[in-house]
């Protein structure tokens, strides 16, 4: 379920949009109770520190030298 977490919450949004920028009481629930899981799963994530934090620094590869 996780992983389609995102594809449900943008599947409600297009509903959203279409239903004129209103949600029935269902659909409320449900948005809402994905994007609560969704910020649960995202704090795990900073909780068990499994994200980048701060910029990338790209290492510099060493050049080869060949021997002639």
């Amino acid at each position: 379920m996780t992983s389609n977490i995102i594809l449900h919450l943008r599947d409600l949004r297009k509903t959203w949009r279409t239903q004129n920028f209103k949600f029935t009481r269902e659909q409320k629930q449900e948005y809402d109770m994905l994007v609560e899981a969704r910020r649960e799963r995202v704090k795990y994530f900073y909780d068990n520190d499994m994200v980048q934090k701060g910029p990338k620094v790209a290492r510099k590869k060493e050049e080869v030298q060949e021997e002639d």
